[in-house]
């Protein structure tokens, strides 16, 4: 599991994907909506990489990037405007190969009244 670190609502979850299985990066708590700011993954191995990204809700599964390619050595920023995510929403990253790819999510947690 993720390391999830927090200061209020802000928070950010962060994994070295030392393995080719989907991973769970971070999950919305009960009667939270969270904001997605920045999502990022880095390949720190000198070969280039792909990473897939899906979101999960009970056995609904919706592929936000589908082997998305990361240059050797090289930083992307996944998204380009903000995410909204609902509670009990699972986002999981698979790297193709272990070992060389980290990812970095900042978010914010929004309670619901």
């Amino acid at each position: 599991m993720a390391n999830v670190i927090s200061t209020a609502g802000y928070r950010n979850a962060k994994l070295d994907l030392t393995t080719a299985t989907a991973t769970k990066l971070y999950t919305v708590p009960t009667n939270y909506v969270t904001v997605v700011e920045s999502f990022m993954v880095s390949e720190d191995s000198g070969n280039a990489d792909t990473i897939t990204v899906t979101i999960t809700n009970g056995s609904s599964v919706f592929s936000l990037f589908k082997v998305k390619a990361v240059g050797a050595n090289a930083t992307v920023e996944l998204i380009s405007k903000d995410l909204i995510l609902t509670a009990g929403d699972i986002v999981h990253v698979t790297a193709a190969t272990a070992n060389r790819l980290h990812v970095i999510m900042s978010l914010v947690q929004i309670p619901l009244a």
